[in-house]
């Protein structure tokens, strides 16, 4: 290509995730991979219902511009909302709406890193953080997590002695890569380190509704003494994810400083999908449609547990989710997930290695396994063709 490109493009690979679900596009391929709900629990009546609403009694309004900010009866639910069930203290102007979660990391990206800055993450950590934040050229550090969340004391080594940390990247219930969820003391000890350090948190959750068992815990926020912590939602999980809807939350200054930097992206979201949205949440029972998604996604889960106990090898280590959509899977150290999966698609099965959740040293013998879109039956057959593909590959090794 004879045009010259901006040097952050040479960072900038395909994502892993992406390349691999325009395989699962072919119907007859039993996908473990993309984070995809159950398209079947689509509220699709009730949506063409409240959709038909919005125009009759706000058409105008719903077709044209709004603020940066967003929708203020949807910025007031979801700042209520997070009050309500996460501990947080925030008000509608504390809330900025943007194109999924997704698009509140990467204005994390604009508002906070130059180049050769560093983000610290759980390791493995979310994919798509790490493509948006290496977009501007930082650097990572990966701190270790056991089943109870990150390492406070690596974390704390690693925030005295390290100059240019600008932020600290967690996903702290049912993580993604993982489905691992920490502790209340662990938020408690983050929050209190962020203080001390100064350095800022994003507390990305877009899963922490889609709880099976156990008691929800506070935000990290909730801790937040400093103005330290800023918070990101999506509907995505909860309603439906085509609509693109999500959210920041952070104090009303970095806020200020989030909507200048949307401005010149791409000036707001999508209109009548803020309006179409707080018309469902006023004229229906969200908790009772996350219920019938949360009962569906507990079932998937058990009957793909059940079946990694059932036909996979003993060798291989996988993590218990109390929720949200994944677990994580360890093999034996010198076996290859990539490998594994080259042989997993001849057989139409697909999932995602584990490689590309770490931003520094990939470890190549982990992969993930999504439960929440395929159904039971075929989650059962997949995952039995699958422990028996893993079986062939190992005793080869």
């Amino acid at each position: 290509m004879a045009v010259q490109l901006a040097h952050r493009m040479a960072s900038i690979k395909e994502s892993e995730i992406r390349e691999i679900l325009k395989v699962t596009q072919q119907p007859d391929v039993i996908s473990f991979a993309g984070g995809l709900p159950a398209p079947e629990l689509f509220p699709i009546e009730a949506i063409d219902r409240v959709q038909h609403l919005v125009l009759q009694e706000s058409g105008t309004q719903a077709l044209q511009y709004t603020t940066t900010e967003g929708y203020p009866p949807l910025r007031h639910w979801i700042a209520e909302r997070m009050n309500s069930r996460l501990g947080t203290d925030f008000d509608a102007d504390n809330i900025l709406i943007t194109h999924g979660s997704q698009q509140g990391l990467d204005l994390s990206g604009k508002v906070f890193l130059d180049q050769d800055d560093i983000v610290l993450c759980e390791s493995p950590t979310y994919l798509a953080a790490i493509s948006a934040f290496k977009a501007y050229g930082c650097r990572f550090i990966e701190i270790p997590t056991d089943q109870q969340g990150m390492d406070m004391e690596a974390l704390e080594a690693a925030l005295a002695s390290t100059e240019r940390i600008k932020l600290i990247y967690v996903i702290p219930t049912f993580q993604n890569p993982t489905g691992k969820t920490w502790n209340l003391k662990k938020r408690q000890q983050l929050a209190e380190l962020a203080s001390k350090y100064n350095v800022a948190v994003i507390e990305d959750n877009p899963y922490g509704e889609l709880r099976f068992e156990g008691e929800d815990l506070p935000s990290v926020r909730t801790f937040d003494k400093t103005g330290q912590i800023l918070c990101t939602g999506s509907f995505s999980k909860i309603f439906c994810p085509g609509f693109r809807i999500g959210w920041i939350a952070a104090d009303k200054e970095l806020i200020r400083k989030y909507v200048l930097i949307k401005q010149g992206t791409d000036l707001q979201c999508n209109t009548i999908a803020q309006m179409v949205i707080a018309k469902y949440l006023e004229l229906y029972d969200i908790d009772e449609h996350i219920q019938k998604i949360a009962a569906l996604y507990k079932k998937r889960r058990d009957i793909a547990l059940q079946a990694i106990q059932r036909y996979f090898p003993e060798n291989i280590s996988y993590t218990y989710p109390q929720g949200g959509l994944f677990t994580w899977m360890e093999l034996p150290e010198n076996a290859s997930a990539r490998h594994l999966l080259e042989l997993a698609l001849q057989s139409k099965i697909a999932f995602v290695p584990g490689g590309s959740f770490f931003p520094n040293n990939p470890k190549e013998n982990t992969l993930r396994l999504n439960y929440s879109n395929m159904s039971e039956e075929r989650i059962d057959a997949g995952l039995q063709t699958l422990g028996g593909i893993l079986k062939e590959y190992l005793a080869r090794l």
